[in-house]
């Protein structure tokens, strides 16, 4: 999840790290609830991302290994414990980690201490309209680097999606993991099966 921006406030091209996802679903009769905390491999040159994640949903606990290839709008289910594979049609486009060009500045902050040197970290915080979600964005970034600590973004037809970033380190140290496992060479995508996106998987009942 991310923005496109024209004055290249964007995060390095190839990245690795940790993240918390909080999802509010809005219905008229009840609210719902998705939470996952994930590793992710995120690769803007290539288009691809990879989680491994663990959640809960509706008050029930999920698992996921996904490997997003947005250019061949293909997403793997991948289970390395059993080398099974599942290949579906991934409906997303691949929209890169930065801040929009028509983005508003909304404030500049310090994380922790500003008094000692080394003990906050300067932050900007952007907002904006998405579009293609028919929704808002609110994001806060490192001022140095321009690496995400938070984005919520609005999908009027869900709710809302808060996703925390933690541990980031720029460069992955085993690019394989964002090429498909060998034993998913022969799996084959269901004709009749219907495009999926990230969000709508992990909401999946297990």
């Amino acid at each position: 999840m991310g923005f496109e921006h024209n004055d290249t406030k964007e995060m390095k091209y190839v990245t690795n790290g940790d993240l918390n996802i909080l999802f509010f679903i809005l219905q008229v009769s009840h609210d719902e609830e998705l939470y996952a905390i994930a590793r992710y491999l995120y690769d803007a040159i290539g288009e691809r991302i990879r989680l491994f994640e663990i959640g809960s949903y509706d008050n029930q606990t999920f698992s996921y290994d996904v490997l997003l290839l947005f250019r061949e709008h293909v997403m793997y289910q991948i289970d390395d414990k059993d080398r099974t594979c599942q290949k579906l049609h991934l409906k997303d486009d691949f929209v890169p980690l930065a801040i929009p060009g028509d983005a508003t500045f909304v404030n500049q902050v310090v994380l922790g201490d500003s008094s000692r040197p080394g003990e906050g970290l300067l932050m900007n915080t952007w907002m904006g309209n998405m579009p293609d979600q028919g929704g808002r964005f609110l994001a806060s970034v490192t001022d140095f680097g321009c690496i995400p600590i938070s984005i919520e973004y609005q999908d009027k037809p869900s709710g809302w999606l808060q996703t925390t970033y933690f541990d980031n380190v720029i460069g992955i140290t085993d690019p394989e993991l964002l090429i498909p496992p060998s034993f998913c060479e022969d799996a084959e995508m269901p004709a009749d099966a219907e495009p999926v996106d990230l969000l709508s998987l992990l909401k999946q009942k297990n």
